[in-house]
């Protein structure tokens, strides 16, 4: 399962409710983005979720 290397975010369940009210368990997967970044020094693809992109939290290779 992907998941984001800086925050670790990753797949979650929620319960989908019907209009009836019946319940049942739905996947909501992260938005994950693979990016080329700069880690340690060197150009890595990593998974990273676009919360993190959007605060700067990762450093973009060119």
């Amino acid at each position: 399962m992907a998941r984001c290397e800086i925050c670790g975010k990753t797949t979650i369940f929620i319960n989908k409710v019907s209009h009836s009210h019946r319940v049942t368990s739905k996947r909501q997967k992260a938005n994950l983005q693979k990016v080329r970044a700069i880690v340690n020094g060197e150009k890595k693809r990593i998974w990273v979720c676009t919360k993190c992109l959007k605060a700067g939290k990762v450093q973009k290779a060119i």
